[in-house]
């Protein structure tokens, strides 16, 4: 199967997904297949492999200490079954998932680490993408805790019930596992002669990383106008959880999926107007 076969059933099951409840994880476990099948191709077998170990074991790892000591994301638990250790199956894959897709976002806005990139790249592009998985959080965490209740922060939060250290933590967890990825990339990934015209192959990951956001739309023209309690008893109206979640969705996500998208037709224009001028030079010699 093709990346672009895939990025289209994903696309079309995250429209699905506004209207049939349920197939949310489901379709999480077919975005890890993109990233399989996408990474490999760009960056080959050994190093998508890593990328999945560390972000499933650092994820995994910081998920539970956090439960246990508050750090780095707060006190929460997970409710529900299905766990491992105490965090749900299906979140590690959600960090692969979103987490992929957000590292393409970043290669777009600023390079791609290959074998020996210069350390502004091999440090810079890991920030700018938990950045952009961050982004994700801070428009999915208010609606999936203090609405639907799939883990409860204990002492609340000024952020519909979500506090500050959760979004620290994230970056600080995402930032981890795709600095791992990038240092295993400057030291035995593809040389730079091996990187590229991949045009079309960013854009499907940034589509998709747009298309992530369909779900906030959603619950927005569905959501009723009720009030929710958190763990500490605060009150907060859905309607405005749901509402900031869209604010946050347009100008977080979706602007950086533009940036994104603007970057790599720019860079798709440059590379077409050299190509026209050594071609325009070499029918000039005689």
């Amino acid at each position: 199967m093709t990346t672009a076969v895939l990025t289209a059933l994903i696309a079309a099951g995250l429209i699905a997904a506004m209207f049939i409840p349920g197939i949310g994880i489901p379709l999480i476990v077919v975005q890890v297949g993109f990233l399989a099948l996408h990474g490999s191709r760009r960056y080959g077998w050994r190093a998508i492999t890593v990328f999945i170990v560390a972000g499933l074991v650092i994820s995994n790892l910081l998920e539970n200490l956090s439960i246990q000591t508050g750090f780095p994301f707060g006190h929460y638990h997970y409710t529900g079954d299905g766990k491992i250790f105490q965090v749900p199956w299906y979140i590690g894959p959600a960090y692969l998932a979103i987490g992929y897709l957000a590292w393409i976002v970043a290669t777009s806005l600023l390079a791609d680490v290959h074998r020996n990139s210069p350390w502004l790249t091999t440090i810079g592009t890991p920030i700018v993408g938990a950045s952009a998985m961050t982004a994700w959080d801070l428009a999915m965490d208010p609606s999936s805790a203090t609405i639907n209740q799939w883990w409860i922060w204990e002492n609340g939060g000024g952020f519909f019930g979500v506090p500050l250290v959760n979004f620290l933590g994230w970056t600080f967890t995402v930032y981890l596992y795709m600095q791992a990825f990038a240092l295993y990339l400057r030291s035995r990934g593809p040389a730079p002669s091996a990187a590229r015209t991949r045009t079309v192959s960013d854009l499907q990951a940034v589509i998709l990383y747009a298309a992530t956001t369909l779900s906030f739309f959603a619950a927005y023209f569905k959501s009723d106008r009720t009030t929710v309690t958190d763990a500490t008893g605060h009150t907060w109206q859905t309607s405005d959880i749901y509402e900031t979640s869209i604010l946050l969705a347009v100008y977080g996500m979706l602007f950086l999926a533009l940036l994104a998208s603007l970057r790599i037709a720019q860079r798709h224009s440059e590379r077409s107007g050299t190509s026209t001028v050594v071609a325009a030079s070499q029918t000039q010699v005689p």
